[in-house]
């Protein structure tokens, strides 16, 4: 039997890690009836006996506190919330024995914004990892020497499992179910709890809202002239000219502050527009694609799904807005 060790963090997100144990626990129920022996031993460990969260709403008792446990066979860090940097501080005793049991041989597993932990351990360094795609830029600033794929659901690399945003986390705990167990358990797991087996990336939630939290003042301004004129036709000449900033220099710049090229900063801008106006339903694909400055249905397809996950057509059956009929 594989002991597990759920961490309860200070300032954790209670709703994720009861996905998580739920999830393990619903996987043993699915051996015991198949006449097997329950795959996972599943414990709550924290710092004390007792943990208080969302300002004393909830007071929840662990299994073990962080001392009582030597030694554990899979470490499951769930998400943080509200303020990242005072979350990794609050949380930093659990870092040398996240460290400690990763080197004598157990996996770890972080959950959406449980990365920012594990990131402060350094075990992901040099490794793919993912986090809540909203959480990207601040992770890169943090971590710059761990691999983020922002697009990607889950990674698995060297005995570490990081898993997306929010509730896509219970895709993550249904791949372990099904690399520990077998993909029938993953797969009766999936029906108990509703969750879609088959996505494999977050792009198609992901909200492009630009990088600005930077310091260079004329890539913000040139970032804004973008998002205002993203129906216009626009190049890094163009650019490099009307700003007086040398198209080297420029391009250099831009992708240090945001992260993004020119071009890919202004693909990103079109095809969110595009988004918003494909979700209210009211105009042609052709429509919107002329309306964000696109001419080739070609071109202004692959771009849309080169962001977006999905084609337009799709796009718009998935998430148009139209109200919802009961009954």
């Amino acid at each position: 039997m594989k002991h597990v060790s759920i961490l309860l963090l200070n300032d954790v997100n209670l709703g994720s890690l009861e996905n998580a144990r739920q999830g393990l626990m619903k996987a043993n129920d699915f051996l015991k009836s198949k006449g097997k022996k329950a795959a996972f031993q599943i414990e709550l460990v924290g710092l004390t006996a007792d943990v208080k969260l969302s300002k004393g709403l909830y007071d929840v008792h662990v299994d073990k506190i962080l001392t009582e446990t030597p030694k554990t066979d899979m470490v499951i860090i769930p998400p943080v919330q509200n303020d990242l940097l005072e979350s990794i501080k609050s949380n930093q005793e659990f870092i040398p024995w996240i460290i400690e049991q990763y080197n004598e041989g157990a996996e770890v597993v972080s959950l959406c914004l449980g990365a920012f932990i594990l990131g402060n351990t350094g075990l992901l360094n040099g490794k793919d990892c993912v986090t809540h795609w909203q959480a990207a830029p601040q992770f890169q600033q943090l971590f710059p020497k761990a691999r983020l794929m922002p697009d990607k659901l889950l990674t698995d690399e060297d005995r570490i499992y990081t898993g997306g945003g929010a509730f896509s986390c219970a895709n993550l705990i249904l791949y372990i179910i099904e690399k520990h167990i077998g993909r029938e358990a993953s797969i009766f797991c999936s029906k108990i709890f509703q969750i879609d087996m088959g996505r494999n990336s977050q792009t198609p939630f992901i909200i492009f809202t630009g990088q600005k939290d930077h310091a260079d003042e004329e890539i913000r301004t040139l970032q804004e002239h973008l998002e205002k004129n993203y129906q216009e036709k626009i190049s890094v000449d163009e650019l490099s000219r009307n700003y007086g900033i040398g198209r080297r220099s420029l391009e250099r710049r831009f992708k240090k502050a945001t992260g993004n090229t020119v071009i890919e900063y202004f693909q990103r801008v079109k095809v969110e527009a595009a988004k918003r106006e494909l979700e209210k339903g009211f105009k042609t694909i052709s429509e919107v694609m002329f309306d964000v400055g696109y001419s080739d249905h070609k071109s202004f397809r692959n771009v849309f799904r080169k962001y977006s996950g999905m084609s337009p057509a799709d796009y718009k059956t998935k998430y148009v807005n139209e109200p919802l009929l009961v009954g």
